[in-house]
């Protein structure tokens, strides 16, 4: 009987994917002593992560000192030392400002990895302190209709899958125009992300009505920023829909409880999903669910 309520793009029937974002750009150790540095941390923070219930690491390079990296070569020392102790799915970050679109390709199209997050939309990008009554950090994330047509194009040409990051429901809608054009092809791996000031807000209405707008034949994620989180990914649970967690999106397991590693959060996810009759999506079946061609 229970299976009468499953809709597509909605099926809490089936496993859950769960991603682990191991690192951001922007945050560092003073702030978080489990954030990883060097290929070595990333590598046992991926290994943690796939150990506690994750498929995917998504991947923001960084130098040994902690710096954000864009160079292909970080990103391709972080991706050997992860592949050599664990086998789980690598999805390398395409998102940043001020470098060129011939750079935030570059790691792609040498290192290929399986997943490719792909930016959908332009958007006011901030964080505010409600103490303070002023922005912590405010900017404006450009990406235009041609970045985003060049990047996937550098994706499919080495078999690399799209992810869709979408702030809102816009970006979206963003979404549908390449797919008529045939850039994208299903199954489409959206990521809704929620909390960032400048998106939409982080409640679960919010999530509804951005499920309600993926196309056919849509694979997603709930990527919640800071303790929203744990609230959103309960409700993705019951929806059918897959979850991220890690140190990039929250450090704390709840409030006042900081993580001491990646491995705490997917845990902590992992048995969110279980307590609502799911199960973690191993490695293979995210592969088979995805279309995935490189590792």
């Amino acid at each position: 009987m229970s299976s009468l309520w499953v809709k597509e793009n909605q099926d809490y029937e089936r496993s859950c994917m769960i991603t682990c974002a191991l690192s951001g750009v922007v945050a560092n150790r003073a702030q978080c002593p489990g954030i990883p540095y060097t290929p070595e941390e990333y590598a046992a923070e991926a290994k943690r992560a796939y150990e506690a219930g994750a498929a995917v690491v998504h991947i923001h390079a960084r130098t040994s000192d902690g710096l954000p990296s864009y160079e292909v070569q970080d990103y391709k020392n972080i991706y050997d030392a992860v592949i050599d102790v664990c086998p789980i799915i690598i999805n390398f970050s395409t998102g940043a400002i001020s470098i060129t679109t011939e750079q935030k390709t570059a790691h792609i199209k040498s290192v290929k990895p399986a997943i490719g997050a792909l930016n959908m939309g332009s958007m006011n990008y901030a964080k505010y302190n409600p103490a303070k009554k002023s922005f912590v950090f405010e900017f404006v994330f450009p990406n235009p209709f041609s970045e985003i047509v060049h990047i996937v194009q550098a994706m499919n040409e080495v078999g690399t899958k799209p992810e869709l990051e979408c702030f809102d429901t816009g970006h979206v809608g963003n979404s549908y125009p390449l797919i008529d054009m045939g850039l994208l092809h299903a199954p489409y791996q959206y990521s809704l992300i929620m909390g960032v000031v400048g998106g939409i807000p982080p409640t679960v209405p919010s999530l509804v009505s951005m499920v309600q707008l993926l196309p056919p034949q849509s694979e997603w994620e709930i990527i919640g920023i800071s303790l929203d989180q744990w609230r959103l990914i309960a409700a993705a649970i019951g929806l059918g829909g897959n979850i991220r967690v890690g140190l990039e999106d929250n450090f704390y397991l709840s409030k006042g409880i900081m993580a001491s590693s990646n491995g705490d959060l997917v845990e902590k996810a992992a048995r969110m999903v279980r307590d609502q009759g799911r199960e973690p999506a191993t490695v293979e079946e995210c592969r088979t669910r995805l279309k995935l061609v490189n590792r």
